[in-house]
């Protein structure tokens, strides 16, 4: 079930979306939080590290996972999502370093980590999970075609996901890698509760697509259509086609 909120500007998209996050933080037990990369979340995360620092809430106790990490990328690059978790988040906050689970991207074998990651993942239930929506209607890096009982696995990038990424590589797509460990679609749809933040025009067609469109791993975000508390967070612009 979808919840959707539509604001004007980014900034208010991030404050309304942290409200859901704050329910969640204060809630009645240490939530385990499933984190994106992107430029969706990063308003968010500043409200979390902006209520960390003023109101005092500790991630001492927290376990995160994030969806998702290039393949072949150290994870000291500067554009792998291990550095850009702890530059725009975990840097700024509380939160020990053996409590955070990032994919491996750079391992020997990408298969087998993917699997590890799965079944570390496994071992908890993630009571909200962050995500953007590529402008393709994927979330994480599960691309079109992506089954939806997928669990983590490695995905070929479509030239239009490594196209919307080259502005993170000097906007050279050759720079941009062209492959991920990601978590599947079934992983994802184990969370409790769902926050997608989307913004900007190219984002209404995928927008459209996962709320209104039919349910098809041509779109794999349609598959939140069967999801029990989907929190969507607007704009004006990626809102246009609802």
């Amino acid at each position: 079930m979808f919840h959707i909120t539509i604001k004007k500007t980014y900034d208010e998209v991030s404050a309304e979306a942290f409200k859901v996050m704050e329910g969640v933080l204060k809630g009645d037990h240490t939530p385990v939080l499933g984190l994106a990369t992107g430029s969706s979340p990063v308003g968010l995360y500043k409200e979390m590290i902006r209520d960390h620092k003023e109101n005092g809430t500790s991630y001492k106790d927290i376990i995160t996972f994030n969806l998702d990490e290039y393949i072949g990328l150290p994870r000291d690059h500067r554009e792998s999502y291990w550095t850009f978790m702890h530059v725009n988040l975990f840097n700024h906050i509380d939160i020990p370093d053996e409590n955070v689970h990032v994919p491996l991207g750079c391992g020997e074998d990408p298969e087998a980590d993917c699997a590890a990651y799965e079944a570390e993942l496994s071992k908890y239930t993630v009571d909200v999970q962050v995500l953007g929506i590529g402008s393709d209607g994927h979330i994480a890096f599960n691309e079109p075609g992506c089954p939806f009982d997928s669990v983590t696995h490695t995905m070929e990038l479509t030239e239009q996901t490594r196209r919307d990424n080259a502005r993170f590589f000097d906007n050279d797509i050759n720079q941009v890698p062209t492959s991920a460990a990601t978590m599947g679609l079934a992983s994802i749809m184990r969370a409790k509760k769902i926050i997608l933040i989307a913004t900007g025009a190219n984002k209404a067609d995928a927008v459209w697509g996962m709320i209104k469109g039919p349910k098809t791993t041509d779109c794999p975000a349609s598959i939140l259509q069967d999801h029990p508390e989907v929190y969507v967070f607007l704009d004006e612009e990626a809102a246009s086609r609802l």
